[in-house]
């Protein structure tokens, strides 16, 4: 954990939560082990999106679309969402909450692996949010700034990946070195990408601002 536990959990504890459709979801998801975001980036997202309002929102790494769906519960009502989910298993799954949620018509899912989807995509997005396989942000991202306009925000979570990016090279286990590797040339490309303006952020597991100049 990179921010005290003690803190995060009364932080947390204040939060009202979503709807009882999302909060069942949520529910589910924690009970079947299936990753989604932090409540601290739940959050964090609602307040991104009330204040940014996109019309057209991009989301690499769908799971089971706990995040599409909160993103389409507090995006303005006209937003239109593009996911995309490489996980075969977790397709059908997301497919059908979607469909529970009756946000099929403002939910376009696409299905393969993101380097390829990406670019097949016109764009551009408002706003991106990347939270697929950690490894592969740094090959996500030239096709990610092609598809964001100026003005336009990408978020990207887990970046700190529980604090190991601070840790000697040599600390963190051998089969997470190339997530290691690969994040850390990641958040350095962000913060010094001349078309991108980033701020790297404690919260949850760590994410990045990053909007295009």
């Amino acid at each position: 954990m990179i921010v005290d536990e003690r803190m995060v959990t009364y932080i947390n504890s204040l939060d009202r939560g979503n709807t009882p459709f999302l909060n069942e979801l949520e529910r589910k998801a924690r009970e079947d082990r299936v990753p989604i975001i932090r409540r601290e980036m739940q959050s964090f997202l609602k307040v991104l999106l009330q204040i940014k309002r996109p019309r057209l929102i991009l989301e690499v790494g769908t799971a089971v679309g706990f995040s599409t769906l909160l993103m389409s519960e507090y995006a303005p009502a006209k937003c239109e969402i593009t996911t995309i989910e490489n996980y075969e298993k977790r397709i059908p799954i997301a497919r059908e909450n979607f469909r529970r949620a009756g946000r099929e018509e403002q939910i376009t899912l696409l299905c393969g692996d993101a380097a390829q989807v990406l670019k097949t995509l016109e764009g551009p997005f408002d706003l991106i949010f990347m939270d697929a396989a950690k490894a592969q942000y740094i090959h996500f991202l030239p096709e990610v700034l092609r598809l964001l306009p100026s003005g336009g925000i990408l978020v990207s979570d887990n970046v700190l990946q529980d604090g190991d990016l601070i840790e000697s090279h040599f600390a963190v286990e051998r089969r997470d070195r190339t997530i290691y590797k690969r994040m850390r040339e990641y958040l350095y490309v962000l913060k010094n990408h001349e078309e991108l303006e980033t701020s790297i952020l404690p919260l949850g597991d760590g994410v990045t601002l990053s909007i295009k100049k």
